[in-house]
């Protein structure tokens, strides 16, 4: 009599009758071939089982390449929908002064931004009763310090969209400079013969805005923001 131990007769019916339930298996069919391998003996190489721990080592490493490059559709996807909805909020007031506070309220809300800002360049005092009624969003600055800021201390000429971790938001954001840790800048331009403009999203995340992080939805609404703030101030 064989000593070895015998499948039952109705587990061995199911599995004849339903192969595919072991070969979808990919723990099982690793058990069956690790078994068929002690049987075989250490001396003997098995090309077709080192063959399929490759084919098992590839397809795993394309199933983390497939799920990370859904993961990043679905993530663009998610950011181009919130900044449609930021300019859409944006672009509702018929008023500037709504215009400009709603860029500190919805507008930031819908971005997931703790803090947004927008820095003018003017020769205008910043104790103008317009400038105070503004000033949980808009911070009046002497010509030349936007570029400064930008640079932060390089010749290098200033990007549109510069993103960046400090340890600290600079004094143009107010009371929540202390909690600002990370930063989107903006340069705008308003057309010949303005001074430029500079709108800040802060965040209290330092990996909320990183200088890896792609820009071109940031540009866009940029862009956007430029050519609405050119009308208002036509």
């Amino acid at each position: 009599m064989s000593s070895k131990p015998r499948i039952e007769d109705t587990l061995r019916e199911k599995i004849i009758t339903q192969p595919d339930v072991i070969l979808d298996d990919q723990d099982l069919m690793r058990a069956l071939i690790a078994a068929n391998e002690r049987t075989m003996g250490g001396n003997i190489v098995d090309l077709r089982g080192i063959a399929m721990e490759r084919l098992e080592a590839r397809l795993d490493r394309l199933e983390d390449t497939h799920r990370s490059v859904i993961a990043a559709a679905y993530e663009n996807l998610a950011g181009t929908n919130q900044v449609h909805r930021a300019i859409l909020r944006m672009l509702d007031p018929h008023e500037f002064e709504p215009f400009l506070k709603d860029l500190g309220g919805p507008v930031a809300e819908i971005l997931r931004v703790d803090c947004v800002k927008l820095v003018l360049e003017s020769v205008q005092n910043d104790a103008d009763p317009a400038v105070q009624r503004l000033g949980e969003v808009l911070t009046v600055v002497e010509p030349g310090f936007i570029e400064t800021y930008l640079n932060a201390g390089t010749t290098l000429e200033a990007r549109q969209v510069t993103l960046r971790q400090v340890e600290e938001g600079a004094s143009v954001y107010g009371d929540k400079a202390s909690f600002i840790r990370s930063e989107a800048c903006l340069k705008l331009d308003f057309g010949e013969g303005r001074l430029p403009g500079m709108l800040l999203m802060g965040g209290e995340d330092p990996h909320q805005f990183t200088p890896q992080q792609g820009t071109d939805l940031l540009s866009f609404f940029a862009g956007v923001f430029e050519r609405a703030m050119r009308r208002w101030l036509s």
